[in-house]
């Protein structure tokens, strides 16, 4: 009986609770889903769900928190138009004890995302307002258009402007396109088999991004290895193609997707999973101090903080006997609205010039200090995860999963490398 739900009356959630995209996914290729401000749900992997259920304690500070199975289906109306919505799974009644569900909204206000030609888009709002932008040059053909629409589907790294009235935090959603397109081929894949299934089961997870108001997130495929023990001949082939083709092969590690929030610029960077796989060694760490720069100067008050956490992550891993976490990724999560310190000796006259000074570095860190920042180190998708304890795995392995403790510690050595670099 999984821990599902909880802290909510079961008659308002046997109503279902309507599932958004979420919008702060930058990788992967499972849609993840927001269920509310502080839990996410994904597709359910029996392999992933194994894994949560018999996590070793030592991992858990480094892995989301398990918070049990949900069933989904989707509604749809004579429009066509499409909606996740979930619900407790038969007998789960009696355990909703560990889930705030406060913050849901009730169905009557379900959100409807469009399944229609025209609108299957990765980011559905940015290419509307894009349309409204262009529209105003009434001389562009709409085949152009179409071209453009294109282009901005196949960009692997976008930069786009958050508008400045409103909370930051705010102009997310309306931004990712990576969260976007998961979001809209899940709802394919499911209206495909609509005729012999509507009910699915999600896992239930702690969403790592609830407590920053705007989080830059970064998502690392680890490892020199991504295919399970179980994958076809061509899965394994084309899986070991796209390592030694990329730095996965060379040091155990490579980007697969980024969300940064460029202050200088008031805009948000994304680099998808297929600009990740072209970097070379340079490159990649290039996209890491990218990652740790703001647009004005470089988030140096960070780097201990991840290096800290990784080399506790990679002391943790060392001992975990026949663990080998193919095809998972690492988050690195900070929040990009930086919170300033006013130093004590400040005048309090000069306190309202203090944002005016901050665009210079070299005044900024003489005025004021950025206080201590929160950095999150977690690992995530364990859908091709193996250990000898789950028992029926026809491949046994020993020791530790070297290729992942081999990209930890490149992943630590260049990281070390911007911030000494960056000192001088």
């Amino acid at each position: 009986m999984s821990p599902a739900f909880g802290a909510m009356e079961v008659e308002h959630y046997s109503k279902g609770v309507l599932l958004e995209p979420f919008v702060h996914q930058v990788g992967g290729h499972s849609c993840v889903l927001r269920f509310n401000d502080k839990t996410i749900c994904k597709p359910l992997i029996q392999r992933e769900h194994q894994f949560y259920e018999t996590l070793p304690t030592e991992m858990r500070k480094f892995t989301p928190q398990y918070e049990g199975v949900v069933s989904v289906s989707f509604e749809e109306d004579e429009d066509g138009n499409l909606c996740l919505i979930a619900y407790p799974l038969n007998g789960d009644h009696d355990n909703l004890e560990n889930l705030d569900n406060s913050d849901c909204e009730p169905k009557s206000k379900l959100l409807r995302w469009t399944n229609k030609k025209t609108m299957l888009l990765e980011n559905e709002k940015i290419s509307k307002e894009w349309v409204r932008q262009h529209r105003k040059e009434e001389k562009i053909k709409s085949h152009k258009l179409e071209e453009e629409f294109e282009w901005l589907k196949k960009s692997e790294v976008l930069y786009y402007t958050v508008e400045k009235k409103g909370n930051v935090s705010s102009q997310f959603k309306h931004h990712n396109p990576w969260s976007m397109k998961c979001h809209q081929q899940q709802l394919q894949r499911m209206k495909e088999n609509a005729k012999h299934r509507n009910q699915y089961k999600f896992i239930l997870l702690e969403n790592l991004t609830s407590r920053y108001e705007v989080p830059c997130v970064l998502d690392l495929k680890m490892g020199t290895r991504q295919h399970g023990d179980d994958a076809s001949e061509e899965k394994k082939a084309n899986q070991i193609r796209k390592c030694q083709q990329s730095t996965s092969a060379v040091i155990g590690v490579r980007v697969c997707g980024m969300q940064v929030y460029q202050a200088g610029t008031g805009q948000l960077m994304f680099m998808n999973k297929y600009h990740g796989r072209k970097l070379s060694v340079q490159g990649f760490k290039e996209a890491l101090y990218q990652f740790f720069h703001n647009g004005k100067y470089l988030r140096r008050e960070l780097f201990e903080s991840v290096i800290k956490k990784l080399t506790e992550l990679k002391s943790v891993l060392e001992k975990q006997e026949s663990y080998r976490f193919y095809s998972s990724s690492l988050l690195i999560i900070y929040d990009g609205k930086e919170r300033q310190e006013v130093a004590v000796d400040s005048d309090p006259e000069d306190i309202e010039d203090l944002s005016e000074e901050s665009s210079d570095e070299s005044a900024g860190a003489y005025a004021y200090k950025p206080t201590a920042s929160t950095v999150d180190v977690r690992m995530i998708d364990f859908a091709h995860t193996t250990c000898k304890y789950y028992g029926e795995d026809s491949v046994v392995h020993e020791g530790q999963d070297t290729g992942y403790v081999f990209g930890l510690q490149n992943l630590i050595d260049i990281i070390k490398e911007i911030r000494d670099e960056s000192s001088e």
